[in-house]
């Protein structure tokens, strides 16, 4: 009795004819009537009283399309239900290349042993671009900074989405200086005429910038990746912005000393209405490898 010779016992009895049925269901009458004799020896009954071409249904006929109903339905749900548990879901996660690159490798690995059915899905960018992306669902979790000691968000034009930000990670940041710099105790100490840092809207420069800039208008020359920033400090073109967990992977072999600039927060952002279960599962493995790190939430809504 399976749910085909179900589906077309029902249509036979909706039409009360097993042509206008075979047309509806894009098979061929003989076929239909087949089916239909087979499922009468199943059951021990006829379903149908053949009239001519009409099919009439007997009265047993009548008792069994409720049953029919209800099994097809069955059959659907479960076979739904099945799609559904065996569909990989997707997370997609922004995140800035420093958190990607010092910070995620173990993380990501275990999350993948922990929720297989869940593809995670990386976008890199700088914290403006991804706050963006959360906040019109192109994201459902983004990895972006703040400074520590501001409650200011970095994104003032942000609107009126109610963003949950949880702090992840706390990281070092350095201003680090071409060999033989002399030490730094303020920005008039800075002796290169650049700057040399990430895109716009990467907050790390942001900070960088309005410290040099304390004591002269020095311009930002803008680089793809933490390992030309350290080419242009080492070749004594720049100074140069980098978090120091990212600096201490690279295993840079100039000698290249360092100015402390301060600390910022690595914030998990996401929607609060967007919080799914591989979301949270994702954010609890972030807090546990940074076991040091209090879970502060800022008040970004």
């Amino acid at each position: 009795m399976d749910p085909t010779s179900l589906q077309i016992f029902l249509t036979v009895a909706e039409q009360a004819s097993v042509t206008r049925a075979a047309k509806q269901l894009g098979r061929v009458p003989s076929n239909v009537s087949t089916r239909l004799q087979s499922l009468e020896e199943q059951l021990g009954v006829l379903l149908f009283s053949r009239e001519g071409k009409k099919m009439t249904l007997t009265r047993e006929g009548h008792i069994f399309v409720a049953y029919a109903k209800r099994i097809v339905t069955l059959a659907s749900e479960a076979r739904l239900a099945l799609r559904q548990a065996n569909r990989l879901e997707t997370l997609r996660v922004g995140t800035m290349e420093s958190t990607a690159a010092s910070r995620l490798p173990p993380v990501l690995a275990r999350f993948n042993e922990a929720w297989p059915q869940v593809s995670l899905r990386l976008t890199l960018g700088a914290t403006q671009e991804l706050t963006k992306a959360v906040i019109a669902d192109e994201l459902d979790c983004a990895l972006v900074a703040q400074p520590a000691d501001q409650l200011e968000w970095a994104m003032s034009d942000r609107g009126q989405q109610p963003l949950h930000a949880t702090r992840v990670y706390q990281e070092e940041l350095l201003l680090i200086l071409p060999p033989n710099h002399p030490p730094v105790r303020d920005a008039g100490d800075i002796q290169p005429t650049a700057l040399a840092a990430l895109e716009p809207g990467c907050t790390y420069r942001r900070i960088a910038e309005r410290w040099v800039r304390l004591a002269a208008d020095v311009p930002t020359v803008e680089l793809t990746s933490y390992h030309s920033i350290l080419a242009h400090v080492a070749a004594g073109n720049a100074v140069g912005v980098i978090p120091r967990s990212v600096l201490d992977g690279l295993h840079w072999a100039a000698d290249i000393s360092v100015h402390p600039l301060g600390t910022v927060d690595t914030l998990l952002i996401s929607r609060k209405d967007r919080r799914s279960d591989p979301l949270l599962g994702f954010e609890d493995m972030l807090l546990a490898s940074t076991p040091g790190v209090t879970p502060s939430l800022h008040p970004l809504s």
